[in-house]
């Protein structure tokens, strides 16, 4: 639900730009209000899962996102349709992190964990990628609305299936709630967001966007000097002494900023450019489609077999390939082109989606999987919503087109790429694993 979520909408936005009069700012509140709601509330229910029952939560999460789903396909105008798809996005924020502490809680061999973390990123890459083309074939034959009623067919199978096949499970030692934590992070990344997307449309230096800007900074400020002090904060910054943690967090925050940009700005240029059909567009969007699953499973594979580092610098180098080729795009650029620098992005981030999750909780205590989990697909969300902001601004705040202004924010994702590589090979070192086998015995003693 979640994995083709990310994908599907992005087919439909053209059409829900038609049919609903939206503007490209309100297109990309549309796209960012899912991930930015799910990157504020993933961390609180991760922490709630652990405290009432990962099943129960996990089951309370598919009914409001099939919820918040059927109601985005009657929204009557797009402020109504933002409001739906935040609901959507609550009930989207007990899936994921749930589902890893799950997962853990089930299989306790160190060997299986990884074959089992490997076979669930491969399935989101897989869902990722499948998204663009049934939304397609959705769009074009029951129109828009329809990409969100396929998920309330999915949710219900989902919720069958759970009763039937999850363990209930609970951590041994549940965080408290965190208050404080929590509306700082609802600030910070509600603030960073909303100015990123409307900066282009007021100017960056009206007051309100500067004021957008300091209070994101107060607020990470106030997490410095707030959560260090809380005997259970919500974030606990112990956790980013571990390089192979942030470094998980940075990269799924980066990979996700590029698909996002990616996915935003290759729906509006075929068909808003090159007038293709929401089908052609599906269509054409197979070749990333397959490059992702294809290296979805793959990497599943070698991270079981040879560890992360080898499909993480792998696939930043394929993302960094994939976004500079498009970089000279024109709205007659060879379709083989198009298809061949489609490919070459979608392997990238089906290299890294899988590796990513098991880096981030490598040397955690068990009881603390959760939590780092939640914190790697809170990354992940964020950066999403951050690659829709930024991109569409790259695009909305210059005077000299669409294919003129898309140049420097397809360099800006090629970046992304570069730096995931750095980042892995850092990351993924030998010193940067014992570094965070000795700090999570250390945060296993502190807790304890």
């Amino acid at each position: 639900m979640t994995g083709i979520n990310l994908t599907i909408v992005n087919v439909a936005l053209p059409s829900i730009g038609r049919d609903l009069h939206a503007s490209v700012s309100s297109l990309q509140w549309v796209v960012s209000t899912y991930s930015l709601v799910m990157a504020c509330l993933l961390l609180l229910s991760g922490s709630m899962a652990d405290r009432f029952g990962r099943r129960r939560m996990f089951q309370l999460g598919l009914v409001l996102f099939a919820l918040g789903s059927a109601l985005c396909g009657l929204a009557p105008n797009v402020g109504w349709l933002i409001f739906f798809v935040g609901v959507q996005a609550v009930g989207g924020s007990m899936l994921n992190p749930v589902a890893m502490s799950i997962i853990v809680s089930v299989f306790t061999d160190r060997a299986e964990r990884a074959r089992a973390i490997g076979v669930w990123g491969s399935v989101i890459g897989i869902t990722i990628a499948v998204g663009p083309v049934l939304g397609g074939v959705l769009v074009s034959g029951l129109g828009w609305r329809s990409v969100f009623w396929i998920s309330v067919v999915i949710g219900i199978v989902a919720v069958i299936l759970s009763l039937r096949f999850v363990p209930e499970s609970r951590a041994a030692r549940a965080r408290a709630f965190d208050p404080f934590g929590q509306t700082l992070i609802i600030v910070l990344f509600a603030s960073i967001i909303a100015a990123t997307i409307e900066g282009p449309r007021r100017g960056w230096a009206d007051p309100w966007i500067i004021g957008l800007f300091v209070l994101a900074a107060l607020a990470f400020v106030g997490m410095l000097l707030i959560e260090p002090r809380r005997s259970e904060p919500l974030i606990d910054l112990r956790f980013f002494r571990s390089l192979p943690f942030s470094g998980a967090n940075v990269i799924s925050m980066v990979m996700t900023a590029g698909l996002g940009g990616f996915l935003f700005l290759t729906t509006l240029y075929l068909q808003d450019v090159r007038h293709v059909t929401p089908l052609r567009a599906g269509l054409m969007i197979i070749p990333m489609a397959v490059g992702q699953a294809v290296a979805a499973n793959l990497s599943g594979r070698l991270v079981a077999s040879r560890g992360d580092r080898l499909p993480l610098t792998l696939g930043g180098a394929l993302l960094a390939i994939g976004a500079f080729l498009l970089v000279p795009l024109t709205a007659h650029t060879e379709i083989a082109y198009l298809l061949a620098a489609y490919a070459v992005f979608g392997l990238g981030v089906g290299m890294i989606s899988p590796p990513v999750s098991h880096t981030a909780v490598s040397g955690m205590p068990l009881d603390q999987v959760g939590v780092a989990g939640a914190l790697a697909a809170s990354a992940r969300q964020f950066g999403s919503a951050i690659g829709v902001a930024v991109t569409g601004s790259l695009v909305a705040g210059t005077g000299t087109g669409f294919i003129d202004s898309s140049h420097t924010a397809w360099i800006v994702l090629g970046s992304c790429g570069l730096l995931v590589l750095v980042l892995a090979l850092a990351s993924t070192s030998g010193r940067a694993k014992a570094a965070a086998a000795r700090n999570g015995e250390r945060l296993a003693m502190r807790l304890g």
